[in-house]
């Protein structure tokens, strides 16, 4: 048998019955914790969020897009949709650490566009391992060999073996990105420093 107290205290805890009359506070949680419930089905679909601005979904910003297996017919699809972008392939897309291959800068004036590229540890003969060709629409693209990451090396008649190698790993690549606009390829001038940067100027089309 229930004793009267106890069914003071229950009566207590119940909820009471809405009055209309007082306001109702939409407050957000305090804080919230992370479902952990069951595991919900397959078949389950999370519903798109309101997007309020249709175009923020194309302001992301700069990003970085890995494409590990690819055909050539892929790769130039995807290079000639990125219209400011900039691709890399071989030894220069494999993400190691220290000096990067591939960093671009790109200015103009009236009259020219302008770009500084980082080739560290690229071999800088002019023979046929190392090329920087140019289109009308402004896409160069640069191809070349990495000379760094071996594991030995023979300096001044002495052979290292290397205990570390954060370098560009050696073999070829290719560095491709476009210009902002249409360009006159003839009046193309450019310089491959020691200091691992190519410099290019050339003019409007």
């Amino acid at each position: 048998m229930t004793s009267p107290a106890r069914v003071e205290e229950t009566r207590r805890n119940e909820a009471e019955p809405l009055n209309p009359r007082h306001r109702i506070l939409d407050v957000a949680p305090i804080n919230s914790m992370p479902y952990i419930g069951p595991p919900l089905p397959h078949s389950y679909v999370p519903s798109s969020p309101r997007v309020e601005d249709p175009e923020a979904l194309v302001k992301v910003g700069p990003a970085m897009v890995y494409c590990p297996l690819t055909t050539n017919q892929e790769w130039a699809g995807i290079v000639s949709a990125a219209k400011t972008g900039i691709a890399l392939t071989g030894t220069a897309a494999m993400g190691k650490v220290g000096p990067v291959i591939g960093r671009v800068d790109i200015g103009e004036n009236e009259n020219s566009y302008f770009f500084r590229v980082s080739l560290p540890g690229v071999a800088r003969d002019q023979t046929d391992s190392f090329s920087c060709d140019m289109e009308t629409d402004g896409k160069v693209k640069i191809r070349g060999v990495t000379t760094t990451g071996e594991n030995i090396v023979c300096k001044n008649s002495q052979v290292f073996r290397m205990q570390t190698k954060n370098l560009c790993p050696p073999g070829h690549f290719s560095i491709t990105f476009q210009l902002p606009g249409p360009v006159n390829n003839l009046h193309f001038s450019g310089a491959f420093g020691a200091d691992g940067i190519l410099e290019g100027t050339v003019a409007k089309g």
